[in-house]
């Protein structure tokens, strides 16, 4: 967060000390694998992110061999489609390195068929070595993602995207939950920021963040009182329904719609919508004018972005563990 005194507080490395930690304790290895599959190959890459592309693949192979748990992330467009997606992709490659995942690297062509896609997903949910899916939407057009999230056990669902994930959530049972709206869940944890008869408004309803972000929001613990709005609410409504928040999350994946008429003093807003502009990356909240205001916010990027990685990690874990890697 960055505070009212625009003082950047670094979020927490939750990838560190949820796995680094527990391999410094000696729990049992597991064999690790991390698979990205990206259509168009190393073909749409620039030098420089081919490069490291292939240094984070080496980095995290040569990592212990006896690594501990395993990611399989499912990329299906390439970085001269969707640089973000991509670039991030590098990020989790990064990262899950350094926490001790062995990755692996797999080209898809951009013409893979349905049944190739699902073919290489049903792969990954046999293979004993792998603990944990992730699928990087929105697929190549032609291809369906519902039949792509059958294939995937809710065990090794890391980003909390299947039927089974999504409906264990709703029901307060275990489960993966969003590596998104549960890393903004550890912003407001690690921060203090209080949540227990506070009124949140979400702004976005994706079925990957802000409908989970308003289940988590308002579950027994949590006890915000949740408004949900999205791009049809009109444009006065907004600024009302927000400026009686004490917690905004932004995520309607549209440029700086949250300006300083949306917030009161000291709310904590939470920017988790990206958009590319003229001007580069930016979010979904007018960052410079709102930091006036707000008691915290986010930057974009750079703020919910590497909480998502970190809470992926976190997941994976945690699916090792519901397949026996690991003691629970």
């Amino acid at each position: 967060f960055k505070q009212k005194t625009a003082y950047e507080i670094r979020p927490r490395d939750w990838s560190s000390d949820v796995c680094s930690s527990d391999l410094d304790r000696g729990e049992p290895a597991a064999q690790a694998t991390l698979g990205t599959w990206i259509f168009n190959g190393t073909n749409g890459y620039t030098k420089d992110e081919a490069a490291a592309l292939a240094w984070f693949k080496i980095a995290a192979e040569q990592k212990n061999a006896s690594a501990m748990n395993s990611l399989g992330v499912y990329a299906e467009r390439g970085l001269a489609d969707v640089p973000r997606d991509n670039l991030v992709a590098l990020d989790w490659y990064k990262k899950a390195g350094e926490a001790g995942i062995q990755s692996r690297h797999t080209d898809l062509p951009a013409t893979a068929s349905q049944a190739q896609v699902n073919d290489t997903i049903a792969e990954l949910a046999a293979d004993p070595a792998v603990h944990g899916i992730l699928c990087q939407f929105p697929l190549p057009d032609g291809l369906d993602m519902e039949q792509v999230l059958e294939q995937i056990p809710f065990e090794k669902d890391v980003d909390g995207l299947t039927e089974r994930s999504m409906g264990r959530l709703v029901r307060g049972q275990t489960g993966h939950v969003g590596c998104t709206p549960l890393g903004v869940m550890r912003l407001l944890e690690r921060y203090e920021v209080p949540t227990v008869g506070k009124r949140a408004v979400v702004v976005g309803r994706s079925t990957l963040t802000g409908l989970p972000q308003v289940l988590l929001l308002g579950r027994k613990g949590c006890d915000a009182t949740v408004t949900l709005a999205h791009s049809r609410t009109p444009a006065a409504d907004m600024i009302e329904i927000c400026r009686a928040a004490d917690i905004i999350v932004a995520c309607a994946g549209q440029a700086r719609m949250i300006t300083a008429a949306h917030v009161k003093p000291g709310a904590a807003v939470i920017d988790v919508g990206i958009s590319r502009t003229e001007a580069g990356l930016v979010g979904d909240v007018d960052f410079d004018a709102v930091k006036e205001i707000a008691g915290w916010v986010t930057p974009m990027p750079g703020g919910t972005g590497p909480m998502t990685i970190a809470c992926l990690m976190e997941n994976t874990l945690a699916a090792a563990r519901m397949l026996g890697a690991f003691p629970a």
